[in-house]
């Protein structure tokens, strides 16, 4: 398989036309029911999308968020419909080529405007308020907390959902947004979705520290959407090199965070260029927990 980075954002794929882009995935109508997540190579940090992709990463994004999907049906049902790339239609072979494995084919739904966030560990932003308040996304918490230590119980810290920087929301602020009976829902299934990734993946020695989950509504049904427990979404961290108050060896993308926050860049776009050997050890650390979560040494996606 090349090493091809695939960006995206094209106003038109074959016979469909890009209906939204996002920081990762763009979207395409297919239908009146159906749209298209094409899931690219290109990586944001702090909400701002970097020049460079990194190789292979859509693959990677689809065969994991496929994989969450297909083991979570029983906690609340998705929008997956197929990832077969040969039912999308106009696209020459080239292009089916170069999008076979990142391509979702999904039920049409309205997303709620709220990113569900649930925190296990004490790290990140909610660590920064803590320090400063004693609370997270106004949560109060117990004094003497240690930085990335594990939480009394699993936090929801819902988000709103901005085109640039997300913005904090209490629980209060997230029932507002959507509704009480929405909420109640999507609490109850964020945290019960946490809870089945942290004990799947406890299995495999990773430490779920914090995750996002997105829901959509179809016909008064709540849906999982988007993407689940990926890289992406997560923070992941290997459960034998775990130490309370220090920072944690990371599975996901938080070496590039870390590497962005030895910068003097005041984290809007645009982003400053990505050296190649970032970009290697950021693609490597990609598969390397793809691979331990599907347990599939390969990047196809199929139907």
């Amino acid at each position: 398989m090349s090493d091809k980075v695939y960006l995206g954002r094209r106003p038109t794929l074959g016979a469909l036309k890009l209906r939204h882009s996002g920081k990762v995935r763009d979207i395409y109508e297919l239908d009146a029911q159906r749209l298209c997540f094409i899931t690219s190579d290109r990586v944001s940090a702090f909400d701002v999308i970097m020049p460079q992709g990194i190789p292979h990463k859509g693959r990677v994004l689809t065969a994991v968020a496929v994989h969450w999907f297909e083991r979570t049906q029983d906690i609340l049902p998705n929008h997956l419909l197929s990832t077969d790339v040969d039912e999308l239609p106009g696209l020459s072979e080239r292009e089916r080529a170069e999008l076979r494995g990142r391509t979702m084919i999904v039920k049409r739904c309205e997303p709620t405007s709220v990113e569900w966030v649930v925190r296990g560990y004490l790290c990140g932003s909610g660590w920064k308020e803590y320090r400063d308040r004693g609370t997270v996304c106004g949560i109060p918490l117990p004094a003497g907390l240690a930085f990335c230590q594990r939480l009394p119980e699993p936090l929801l810290t819902p988000t709103t959902k901005e085109e640039v920087h997300d913005r904090p929301l209490t629980p209060a602020e997230a029932e507002a947004r959507v509704g009480r009976e929405v909420f109640a829902k999507a609490r109850s299934a964020a945290l019960e979705l946490f809870a089945r990734g942290t004990e799947e993946l406890a299995e495999i020695g990773i430490l779920l520290a914090d995750t996002k989950f997105e829901f959509g509504e179809l016909d008064g049904e709540l849906l999982l959407i988007d993407e689940a427990l990926t890289q992406d979404s997560s923070r992941f961290w290997p459960a034998d090199r775990y130490v309370v108050g220090e920072d944690q060896p990371s599975y996901d993308k938080q070496i590039l965070r870390d590497w962005l926050e030895t910068l003097d860049w005041n984290k809007e776009p645009p982003a400053p260029d990505l050296p190649a050997e970032l970009v290697e050890k950021v693609a490597a650390r990609y598969l390397e927990i793809c691979e331990k979560i599907t347990g599939r040494a390969t990047l196809e996606v199929t139907a």
